[in-house]
This record gives structure tokens, sequence and C-alpha cells, in this order.
């Protein structure tokens, strides 16, 4: 053998430098969970009660007055809203309310976002068929983050925030589309007013 042979070239430094890294310095296995389960891959279901499950019954329990009270947040911080629907339009707003919190109790229970998040996701072309701007959702949301505020403790309400925050973005990317009915800039009516 020379002498030639012996020294490393690149590809034996490569190889030798993509070692897999020792079990102590990878992720924990926690980590790499995927986030959804599904039940095909023979994964089991998130847990609903892996979060926190006494905060999420406090809020299921009084999920009617937690709408009625984000609503009427929702009317203050925009006073269009009662101008924009009539009373049957106000009672389905309460109606959807209540779903907003269902989920958040969801949310709670599971320590997961994906339940009012996606939940989000998935009603944008029904409130766009009802004619109802997605920044009133918005505000919905944000009123819910206030009422639950005196029921939750502060991790607690720090989780209902974050996963209200997610379907507040939802709602704000999708009401930036077309079709929603939120009101729109003069100029760029104006503009288009042909189109």
């Amino acid at each position: 053998m020379t002498e030639s042979s012996k020294v490393p070239t690149r590809k034996r430094v490569a190889k030798s430098a993509a070692k897999p890294a020792s079990p102590a310095t990878r992720a924990p296995k926690a980590a790499r969970k995927p986030a959804h389960r599904h039940p095909n891959l023979g994964l089991s279901p998130i847990g609903m009660t892996s979060g926190f499950a006494s905060a999420a019954q406090k809020v299921r329990g009084s999920s009617s007055s937690i709408a009625a009270d984000a609503l009427e947040a929702a009317v203050k911080a925009d006073p269009t809203i009662k101008t924009r629907y009539d009373e049957v339009g106000l009672r389905r707003l309460l109606r959807d309310g209540e779903l907003l919190v269902e989920r958040l109790a969801m949310c709670l229970g599971s320590g997961n976002d994906r339940w009012l998040s996606e939940y989000a996701d998935w009603i944008v072309p029904i409130y766009r068929r009802r004619g109802v701007p997605l920044a009133d959702l918005g505000s919905l949301c944000s009123g819910i983050a206030a009422t639950v505020e005196p029921l939750l403790g502060a991790d607690e309400l720090a989780a209902a925030r974050r996963s209200l925050e997610a379907a507040m973005v939802i709602f704000k990317r999708d009401g930036r589309l077309a079709g929603d009915r939120h009101k729109r800039n003069a100029l760029w009516k104006w503009m288009y007013r042909g189109v």
C-alpha cells in the first residue's frame, strides 16, 4: 500500500463527518412527534385532557355567557356591527361566538391550537356566503379573549390567547381576499369599478 492511499480523501472525510449524532445530542422524542396524529398511521389520538382540563370545563360550562359578553365587547369596539346586522344576524353572531368558545375549550383541554385554527380555516366560505366580514369574527375572538381573562390562570390565559390569535391571523389573512364584505378603499373601488 502506498503513502497516497493512506491519506483520507474528501469523500472519506465527508462520510466520517456525516456520522449520526449520539442519542444525547439528538432532539427529544416528544419534539419529533407530528402535530397531527392521524389514526391511519397507527398513532394514538390527541389526548383531550392533556392540557388544561379544568379550564376547558370552566370555559365550556359558561360558553353562552362568554359569547354574549364577547359580542358586547365586539360591538363596543366597532359600533358599526349593530348597523350591519338585524336581530337575526346578531343572534347568528352570538351562536357563532358559542361555537368559537367550544373550540377554544377543546384547545385548552388538549393543549393544542389546531382545533380553533383549523375551524377558522374551514368556516371562511360559509361566512362569505352569508355576507359576514371576517373582521367581525376577529373582533368576536378578541372579545372572547377579554371575557375569559378573569376565569383563567396565567398559563391557561396564555394558551387561550395563543389559540385565539391563531384564529384571528387566519381571519385577517382570508379577509383580504376577494369576496369578503369588508369596507373597500374608495380609490381602489373607483379604479376597479368596471372589473
